[in-house]
């Protein structure tokens, strides 16, 4: 290397410092020291008790581990692929040339910036079986009144909703793709003879293949972390002993948060990390390689 360009890299291993710095301390020796502690029995305080793979042991013959992942990846797999969709609706809707388009652009995205707590608070109010806004209606129509926490056949389906609340900060992106596809495709098609439905599906969406890939991995991995919804239309799992109706939400995270927090559990808790990690990163490795077969770079 000449003199400047040892000067050049110094520089800009300067510059980039505070984030290697962070990087080191916040990320790779959080990792690696979880690792260690799945080995031990701990309970957060004191010295490390090395257990092998005792914890990994217990987790594999838990019934709630089983049942904690069954419930993480059914949410996941329902919430994301729901969530784009209404996403998707909620941007072409914003796309129309109306008058006021910017006032209806408001009002859709304004429920995604609200806090998750705030909202789950909302919806907690809103489904209430005695005086919930939903049931009420359902009264009004002569409807049956569905309990949607204690019953077990609509938990999942009550948290589902509660997502698509947030759909807004997808939809804005996907609106921003929209407007940066190239109106002489429509107009190509469009002497071809094309309908709106046929240019929805051989020109917008392929060019918003790259976004929805994008919003693919940012789905799965706000689904497969769920927590705050959960915690909060529970109460933390405390009412009766059982998360929502018979476990129904009783998502990974918070078995995590649960076994280090409230059972003082760390060395566990820190195995079922390891885990949780190793399976989020096989999944992005298959979504990125998935999303070499259906992802459009190009016009």
């Amino acid at each position: 290397m000449t003199r400047i360009e040892k000067r050049n890299l110094r520089n800009g291993l300067l510059f980039i410092s505070p984030w290697i710095i962070g990087f080191l301390g916040l990320q790779i020796y959080p990792i690696i020291y979880t690792t260690y502690l799945s080995f031990t029995q701990y309970v957060g305080i004191g010295t490390p008790r090395f257990i092998g793979l005792g914890n990994y042991r217990q987790m594999m013959s838990s019934p709630l581990f089983t049942q904690t992942m069954y419930n993480t990846f059914f949410y996941t797999a329902f919430a994301v692929p729901i969530g784009i969709i209404v996403a998707l609706c909620m941007a072409l809707a914003m796309n129309q040339r109306v008058r006021e388009v910017a006032v209806y652009r408001a009002i859709l995205y304004l429920p995604s910036i609200l806090p998750v707590f705030a909202l789950s608070f909302v919806w907690l109010l809103f489904i209430n079986p005695q005086f919930g806004l939903m049931n009420q209606l359902a009264r009004m129509l002569g409807l049956p009144i569905i309990d949607w926490i204690g019953n077990a056949r609509f938990t999942k389906p009550s948290i589902i909703i509660l997502a698509q609340l947030g759909a807004g900060g997808s939809a804005l992106i996907l609106l921003a793709a929209l407007r940066s596809i190239s109106k002489d495709l429509y107009e190509s098609a469009e002497i071809d003879g094309a309908g709106p439905l046929r240019k929805l599906f051989r020109i917008t969406l392929p060019m918003l293949t790259p976004v929805i890939l994008y919003l693919v991995i940012m789905g799965l991995a706000a689904g497969l972390q769920i927590f705050t919804q959960a915690f909060i239309l529970t109460d933390g799992g405390l009412q009766g002993g059982t998360i929502g109706s018979l476990n129904s939400l009783y998502f990974y995270m918070l078995y995590i948060y649960r076994n280090a927090f409230m059972f003082s559990r760390m060395g566990y808790a820190a195995a079922l990390s390891v885990v949780f990690f190793v399976i989020s990163l096989v999944i992005a490795l298959v979504v990125f390689r998935w999303g070499k077969t259906w992802v459009n770079y190009d016009t």
